[in-house]
């Protein structure tokens, strides 16, 4: 006796298929699995035999074997717990093996038989669509897995009820797509007393995704300006919604499979180990940079974080995706995001204080932003002071545009963009553009480009610098309605690249 059931495995956010072939035959009685599988996976036919047993179906006294092919792709978690068991009970014939054989299926099986919720719904939907399959996934899980439209989507809450279902005595419905969720930060930019030069650079930051780096004293309002980003960053596309969410559901962070609109907002703290910022660890999950993707990685007391953490920022921040590798395991992670960090300009943070600064001024900044490089520091578009307010300045009224007004110029701003690559597919924002493409769309005025000249010379831009000086001029130009890039908007893209002109 022998059947076949069909699972995934995961590699990045692609879900490979996976053949679970299940052959019953005489000798010693016995539940081996084999294929590369992890611990978890090992423990299923324990947890098998359990939810077999709670629904008063003996295993017969032969031996069982499970493959889990392709033999030498690793096999992790606990999502193969439903297959393997839907592949046993298809070779002692309680359900068809030809339904079983054009489904997908993936969950965690309890003692009970009751169907656990795991990760990787969407990525397997995908899959399953991409292979014309229907997929069998845990009740929780539907609502996530169904906002693929190519896919029928079952999703029992139990081992009995997949049980009937295969066998017609009760059909489940098809599941349905969970609600859009699209959130209004309650934060306003309104609500920061001054500071108008760093709400402009949030603005050109949040219209072109440009990397941001604000350095200021305790209490200036880096961390208030930082957590208002959200009001005002637009909404994701569709395209950038189903594959941010393909990443969020492979850490289990989609909340009841409903695929958020909202931009992520990530703030890992400066004690976050390598695995936890790039990804790694058990079945070389994402990392926060990829939990950014297509949004917003907010590192606060920037120098704090380890150094070798920073450093591995350099490439993805250039790439858009990073690549985790480890001995048993080589994936691959799209990581599009907006760097913002924040910094104070020395140990004590009153470096620019007579008064409060400590006896080791200047030498004490110079060590302190010095522990981020000068390739990275290259890499930040925008670098603002973001200097004390008076106390005397906190009781006057809101200042500056509310979030919902900027919100609408970065909208506006994005959509242009939208339209200007909209045939170069691996472009989405002037952060993106580089090359011939930069050339095409940034090319400043004559005054303008006399202007970079003499910058470029007397301050000794990098070509990275001043590529990424160009891309901030295009943003402001967009921002400002203008078809051209012009001196103005070259010349405050300057400003903003030599505002911390000891790291230039």
């Amino acid at each position: 006796m022998a059947a076949l059931a069909y699972t995934v495995a995961f590699d990045g956010i692609e879900a490979r298929q996976v053949e679970v072939q299940c052959a019953v035959s005489p000798g010693l009685p016995g539940f081996a699995i084999v294929g590369l599988p992890d611990k978890a996976v090992t423990e299923a036919r324990e947890r098998v035999r359990a939810a077999l047993s709670a629904m008063s179906i003996a295993l017969p006294s032969k031996r069982i074997t499970i493959n889990l092919s392709p033999a030498d792709l690793p096999k992790v978690g606990s999502h193969f717990d439903l297959p393997i068991a839907l592949a046993v009970l298809a070779a002692i014939d309680v359900i068809p093996k030809e339904d079983i054989a054009a489904t997908i299926a993936l969950g965690e099986l309890s003692l009970d038989g009751t169907l656990v919720p795991v990760v990787g719904a969407l990525p397997a939907a995908m899959a399953a669509g991409a292979s014309d399959r229907a997929l069998l996934c845990p009740a929780a899980c539907g609502a996530e897995a169904a906002w693929v439209d190519a896919v029928k989507v079952i999703a029992p809450q139990s081992l009995a009820a997949t049980v009937q279902h295969f066998t017609g005595q009760t059909v489940l419905p098809t599941a349905t797509p969970g609600i859009v969720g699209r959130t209004t930060s309650p934060r306003n930019l309104a609500e920061v007393k001054g500071q108008e030069r760093a709400k402009r650079a949030l603005e050109i930051a949040a219209a072109g995704r440009h990397h941001l780096l604000l350095v200021g004293s305790p209490g200036s309002g880096k961390s208030m300006l930082a957590a208002r980003i959200p009001g005002i960053m637009p909404p994701l596309s569709p395209s950038e919604a189903l594959e941010t969410s393909m990443i969020h559901s492979l850490a289990g962070l989609l909340d009841e499979g409903g695929i958020n609109r909202d931009r992520p907002f990530r703030e890992p703290h400066h004690t976050a180990s390598m695995a936890a910022i790039v990804g790694g660890g058990r079945g070389a999950k994402p990392g926060e940079i990829s939990l950014a993707h297509n949004g917003v990685l907010f590192m606060d007391e920037f120098p704090e974080f380890n150094r070798t953490v920073l450093e591995t920022l350099r490439q993805p921040i250039e790439t858009g995706e990073v690549v985790v590798a480890r001995a048993n395991a080589h994936v691959r992670y799209p990581c599009r995001f907006m760097l913002v960090a924040a910094a104070n300009p020395c140990r004590c943070g009153y470096l620019a204080d007579p008064e409060k600064a400590c006896a080791r001024v200047p030498v004490c900044g110079e060590e302190y932003l010095g522990r981020i490089s000068g390739p990275l520091m290259d890499r930040f578009d925008l670098r603002v002071e973001v200097p004390p307010v008076a106390f005397t300045d906190l009781d006057l009224p809101e200042s500056g545009d509310r979030s919902e007004a900027i919100a609408a110029r970065v909208a506006a701003a994005r959509a242009v963009q939208t339209t200007r690559f909209a045939n170069q597919p691996k472009l989405n924002v002037n952060a993106d553009a580089e090359g011939g493409a930069l050339e095409e769309i940034a090319t400043p005025d004559a005054e303008g480009r006399d202007l970079l000249v003499k910058v470029a010379e007397r301050f000794g831009l990098s070509a990275r610098g001043y590529h990424r000086v160009l891309r901030v001029a295009r943003t402001i130009a967009d921002l400002d309605g203008s078809a051209g890039v012009r001196k103005p908007h070259v010349a405050e893209a300057v400003s903003y690249r030599l505002a911390l002109s000891h790291e230039v």
